[in-house]
């Protein structure tokens, strides 16, 4: 076993030297992600034009490396310029500096608004970042650090790229970076310090140009010139003299008198407090050489009012509290409320009604007896005056979540008819829409905005309804105020079932599909009481005429045919209420299809196929509308009479829904298809019935003629005796073998339409929307009526911002309408995209407000001369558009003069104490002098920023001659340094 054993003792481990290392990995790694976004080779690029740094727009790109089991973050940014031609034909100088090189040197985008701090402290133009990839990872060691730099200089090296590399080190919210540049024999290195106390040498410009100085080191005497820029900008936070005018609404005033007052049916509009939180005025000087000024710790020249550029920004507040924003929001909240509306209210107010209607035979012969007694006083008290007796019965008025004052408001608002002491029913008065005072006239874009949103009009109940919810939820008693206003809406659409009151606010017709589920049911229920109210008139005899519409035509028919029913016998002597009541009560629950299934054999018993010709010439003619122009019937030749027929019954989308899915089960076998077809052939039917009582005698033909034109066909003939005759035939579809139309004809009998059948059955009807809206829990309301309430806030919006003609809100509130239109036409939109709308229409209000706070603090309006207003108008517009705004004129211009004022007015409050008791306890009269003669129009300027640039040659005085260039800043709480020093890697 030992000499098996020695063999294995002899082998040993060879260790391969040319393996790389975790450290050349990383470095190749760094040179494959230059390689890969082309960063190699000669940069080449013209000097930037003034400003490019904040209208050009900046882009990056980003990958991930690795240093053993270290991530990194790899960071190209840079800024993207039009390329032109002459551009690329641009011949390259040979050993030119790097473009980055190049950049240090360049005033044109000093100090810009909006950019990487890298490019605000160094003024580059494109530039690499090399940072850890998780946010708490962080190199805070000098030995990582000058590993990580020796990689980027080998990777820079090997690669030949110009386009400068930075390594971030410390926690990330130091924002610390070091970074080399290289090109053709030259280098640059990115140094900096940051601080949280400032040495008191370094707070001036003296101190930093002696430390820029002794970091050149420049070997030549006399030194070059160093060019200076210093910005000092100065915060005005306090706007004591300027105080925020928009007041909180006061629900109880009910007027919208002031600023942000409140009625029932406007919404609220405006920030509650002050959008605008600072100003920020930058004094800058561009162009300052060492000798120009003097700034040290004794004496400044930098006086704010003698800077030669201004500019301006605002900061704006977080979250301002804004009034419909507000509005919206919270009643979009209900939309995630879990209650219905009788566990917010406690026991049901429908209980007692619920037990009278057990027996369901009492509740229809009740719901079908004579008209009730009419209410000669319509009124809002009468109206609810049955729900607040039950609702009492459960709950004390004291707990009610409304008080009466506020609900009769309401109802005065939502239902204006109630208002007239008289009630003559007359359905121009019912119907008439009432303008609640700044609604945009029909026809118009904005009016028309609810077919986007498939809200409702402007002018009808449901956004009415709407906006008031909206308001009840905010200012009383959130989800239970708007649920007992709900309840109090419910039993009012009852009352007026009962009662043959029109609901006002509607648009007659049949269901706008346009509109909202909520807006299509009461219009259905609308409808109900039309066809009730029509039928009950019929039965009293009641000669007056009503306003046109498809119910009056029904009713003079109902008149027409009473004189000619009491001539008649047996059943077709039946006058047009006996039917109602008899047919109805036997016909409630009958479906479409065992109708049809009826009539057919009835026809088939009484053999009316066979001999309906001889039958129908013993019938006398009855339902005739008018005479259908000179048409005659084809074989007793007697003129074609128009049937006064049935209108087709209204339906909703949820209705269109449910039949499509009926008939879509119907499946799509031959028997299916037949069944589908007698179902949707009811209308037909009743129209041919109506037909063949109008015209006895008459045959398909004649009424294909009448009803479908295009399905006869004629055509001009020459007969035995050569006389040119018109022959007239069906269409081949009419002629198809068990065609629908044939066996509906021989199954149709001559009934007129006032004893047919209703197509359209009020009652069943009313009834199902009166329980659809019964059982709407809040959410389920909110979900119904939110497309209104953002309607509503659209429309707010539009109006406020023609006030003010702001482009960029004009943008917003298109991009508003846009996206609200696409989300809001399919049902059950995601609340996310809820919340984006919500959001815009937030920020549209907050723009206008911070506009109005601007022109209120800039005095738009109290300027005398109309060209200086217009100048600040335009520039405090600017503002809305722009990070930054420059002053035209400097400290002289209008604008400028103002914003001195706003300083001084603040420093006189602000110092006023604080003066008088230094000056009391100031004992030397020197010590007073200074501080009378001390500037006391602007405050200590919140930043210092200072930016020194010069060309030296570095190392050695024969080096090449390089961009030195050392940026400071100086805040509160906050010291940086950050310096780039190029030398010379040839001549040294």
């Amino acid at each position: 076993m030992a000499a098996d054993s020695e063999p294995d003792s002899e082998v040993f481990e060879i260790t391969d030297f040319t393996t790389a290392s975790e450290w050349e990995r990383f470095i190749s790694r760094v040179e494959e992600v230059l390689n890969d976004w082309k960063l190699i080779g000669i940069s080449s690029g013209k000097p930037l034009e003034k400003g490019v740094y904040t209208t050009e727009s900046w882009e990056e790109k980003s990958d991930e490396i690795a240093f053993a089991d270290f991530r990194f973050s790899v960071t190209h940014h840079y800024l993207v310029q039009e390329s032109t031609e002459k551009d690329t034909k641009e011949e390259l100088v040979e050993d030119a500096l790097p473009v980055a090189m190049q950049d240090l040197l360049c005033m044109n985008n000093d100090f810009p608004p909006r950019a990487h701090c890298l490019v605000r402290w160094y003024g580059l133009r494109e530039f690499v970042v090399i940072a850890p990839a998780a946010n708490n990872d962080a190199v805070l060691s000098e030995s990582k650090c000058n590993l990580l730099l020796s990689s980027v200089s080998i990777a820079l090296d090997n690669t030949g790229c110009q386009v400068p590399i930075f390594v971030q080190i410390h926690h990330k919210w130091r924002r610390m970076y070091v970074g080399e540049c290289q090109g053709p024999g030259v280098r640059t290195d990115f140094e900096m310090v940051h601080l949280r106390k400032v040495p008191n040498q370094y707070t001036h410009l003296s101190g930093l140009l002696d430390i820029f100085k002794s970091k050149i080191g420049c070997p030549l005497t006399p030194l070059p010139p160093i060019n200076i820029s210093i910005r000092l900008t100065y915060v005005l936070q306090d706007w004591q003299q300027y105080f925020w005018p928009q007041q909180p609404p006061d629900i109880d005033a009910l007027v919208g008198g002031e600023v942000g007052g409140l009625e029932f049916g406007k919404l609220p509009f405006g920030a509650c407090e002050d959008p605008i939180s600072e100003l920020h005025l930058a004094t800058t000087w561009p162009h300052l050489t060492e000798g120009i000024i003097v700034d040290n710790d004794v004496y400044s020249d930098l006086d704010p009012v003698q800077a030669p550029q201004w500019s301006v920004r605002i900061r704006k507040a977080d979250n301002p509290q804004c009034l419909l924003s507000d509005f919206v929001t919270e009643f979009f909240k209900l939309c995630r409320r879990k209650e219905s509306t009788d566990e917010i209210l406690g026991r049901s107010a429908f209980e007692e009604e619920g037990k009278e209607s057990a027996d369901i035979s009492h509740a229809l012969s009740k719901l079908t007896e004579p008209a009730p007694v009419p209410i000669h006083k319509l009124s809002v008290t009468n109206m609810v005056h049955t729900a607040k007796k039950k609702i009492r019965k459960h709950r004390g008025v004291d707990e009610s979540p409304l008080n009466n004052e506020v609900l009769n408001t309401i109802l005065f608002y939502l239902f204006p008819d109630a208002a007239d002491k008289s009630t003559d029913g007359s359905e121009s008065t019912a119907r008439a829409s009432t303008s609640t005072g700044s609604l945009p006239p029909p026809n118009n874009e904005d009016y028309n905005l609810y077919i986007q949103f498939k809200s409702a009009p402007s002018d009808s109940l449901t956004y009415k309804l709407a906006v008031c919810l909206c308001m009840i939820n905010f200012y009383h008693g959130g989800v239970k105020g708007v649920a007992h206003l709900w309840q109090e809406f419910v039993l009012e659409m009852r009352y007026r079932w009962e009662n043959n009151f029109f609901i006002p606010g509607l648009a007659g017709g049949p269901p706008d599909l346009r509109c909202c589920l909520l807006h299509q049911k009461l219009q259905m229920l609308n409808c109900c009481i039309e066809r009730k109210k029509a039928r009950d008139e019929g039965k009293k005899g009641n000669s007056s005429d009503r306003s046109s519409g498809d119910g009056g035509r029904t009713m003079d028919l109902g008149r027409d045919n009473q004189k000619d029913s009491d001539k008649e016998k047996g059943e077709v002597g039946k006058s047009w209420e006996s039917w109602s009541d008899s047919e109805d009560e036997f016909f409630e629950c009958l479906s479409d299809t065992e109708e049809l299934k009826g009539n057919g054999q009835e026809s088939l018993k009484k053999g009316i196929a066979k001999e309906g010709s001889k039958e129908s010439l013993s019938l006398k003619p009855e339902g005739r509308l008018h005479q259908h122009g000179n048409l005659t019937l084809l074989h007793p030749g007697d003129p074609l009479y128009v049937p006064v027929t049935q209108e087709p019954a209204p339906m909703t989308e949820d209705m269109l829904e449910e039949q499509s899915e009926v008939l879509a089960k119907l499946g799509t076998s031959a028997e299916g298809a037949h069944l589908r077809a007698r179902m949707q052939s009811a209308c037909l039917l009743s129209d041919m019935e109506s037909f063949k009582a109008a015209n006895p005698g008459c045959c398909l033909e004649d009424f294909v003629r009448w009803y479908s034109p295009r399905d006869y066909i004629e055509e001009e003939v020459v007969d035995e005796n050569g006389v040119v005759v018109v022959k007239g035939e069906l269409s081949a579809r009419m002629k198809i073998p068990s065609n629908m139309w044939v066996e509906a004809w021989e199954t149709a009998k001559p009934i007129p339409a006032r004893r047919q059948r209703r197509l359209f059955d009020d009652t069943r009807e009313a009834e199902k929307v009166l329980h659809y809206l019964a059982v709407q829990k809040p959410a389920d309301l909110a979900r119904h009526l939110l497309p209104c309430v953002i309607h509503a806030a659209v429309l707010k919006v539009k109006e406020e911002e023609l006030l003010e003609d702001i482009s960029s809100v004009k943008k917003i509130i298109k991009q508003t309408v846009t996206h609200s239109s696409k989300v809001l036409r399919f049902p059950n939109p995601e609340d996310k995209k809820l919340e984006e709308i919500i959001g815009q229409i937030m920020s549209v209000e907050a723009t206008i407000a911070r506009a109005r706070s601007l022109k209120a603090k800039f005095g738009v309006d109290k300027c005398d001369q109309e060209e200086e207003s217009k100048d600040l108008e335009r520039f405090v517009n600017s503002f809305l558009e722009q990070p930054e705004v420059s002053v035209i004129g400097a400290g002289r211009s209008p604008a400028g003069t103002i914003i001195h004022r706003l300083f001084v007015n603040s420093q006189r409050v602000a110092t006023m104490l604080p003066l008088d008791e230094e000056l009391k306890r100031s004992a030397s009269s020197e010590e007073k002098h200074l501080n009378l003669a001390a500037p006391a129009d602007f405050p200590p300027p919140a930043g210092r920023e200072v930016i020194l640039r010069t060309t030296i040659p570095r190392p050695a005085p024969y080096s090449k001659s390089l961009p030195q260039r050392m940026y400071s800043v100086l805040t509160k709480e906050d010291f940086r340094l950050a310096g780039a020093f190029s030398s010379d890697t040839t001549f040294f």
